[in-house]
């Protein structure tokens, strides 16, 4: 694969995006995570504004210095990149004690996290006239529906999104991101503990790409039993998120009684 080609081709279509749409340029949320990174450096190949912003939620040291390690680095390498650091944390504490309690729960105020930052993002977005660009990956947008819906789903394009998670490091090689992010494991950063993706998945990404090439592929082959459980992950996960991958219901009327 030819992955100098495949960045020369995202930064053209991220650029054109933007300058059919008369925006400025693109904001990007930075976790410290390899998506974030390259979806940044991307941006700021096009030459156009970027505001990188650091959104901490009671967040993992580690996680928040590696992003601030990559902002430090773009700010050295573009000088069309600006960084801002935007504490979440009393926002959340404020809605924490304004929530009955037993709605807060580690999956439910996890989701709130990402909502707070998809509203600080689309704040910087609609000051400065720019496109908030999704970080989100192929097997996490269209295979197992990793992301939190109107969260880091909430973007305005997606510049990775048809390429598989070992692909985004690849391509992170070839564009030079940081060490400390090309070697950290994959995490969300919505949880304090710093949990991976796999621990909360129960599978690692290149099994998760391998079941969606298999079924994309409808291939037959005999599964082993570690091939067989990473199927029920995947194929369970999919249909539970469906939701989030699909698009809004709409209830129709029938002209029929629009007319009546």
């Amino acid at each position: 694969m030819n992955y100098q080609a495949i960045i020369d081709h995202i930064v053209n279509w991220l650029k054109t995006y933007s300058d059919n749409s008369k925006t400025q340029g693109f904001v990007v949320g930075i976790s410290g995570g390899i998506d974030s990174a390259v979806t940044s450096t991307l941006c700021a190949l096009t030459g156009k504004r970027v505001i990188v912003v650091s959104m901490p939620i009671r967040q993992h040291i580690s996680e928040f210095n590696r992003g601030n390690e990559h902002m430090d680095w773009l700010i050295q390498k573009f000088p069309n990149v600006e960084r801002a650091t935007t504490d979440l944390t009393p926002v959340f504490e404020s809605l924490e004690k304004n929530l009955p309690s037993d709605l807060q729960d580690f999956l439910t105020m996890a989701n709130t996290r990402s909502r707070l930052r998809m509203i600080a993002l689309y704040a910087y977005a609609t000051h400065h006239k720019l496109l908030v660009a999704g970080t989100g990956n192929k097997v996490e947008d269209f295979g197992v529906g990793f992301y939190t819906k109107y969260g880091d789903g909430g973007v305005d394009l997606s510049p990775i999104a048809d390429l598989f998670k070992t692909e985004v490091y690849a391509l992170a090689k070839t564009l030079g991101v940081v060490p400390c992010i090309l070697q950290a494991a994959p995490t969300d950063g919505l949880f304090a503990d710093g949990r991976t993706d796999e621990d909360q998945i129960g599978a690692s990404y290149p099994e998760l790409e391998w079941a969606m090439t298999y079924l994309e592929n409808k291939d037959t082959y005999p599964l082993n039993d570690r091939q067989q459980e990473v199927m029920r992950i995947y194929q369970s996960r999919h249909t539970a998120n469906l939701h989030k991958m699909n698009p809004i219901p709409v209830c129709l009327i029938p002209p029929a009684l629009k007319n009546n």
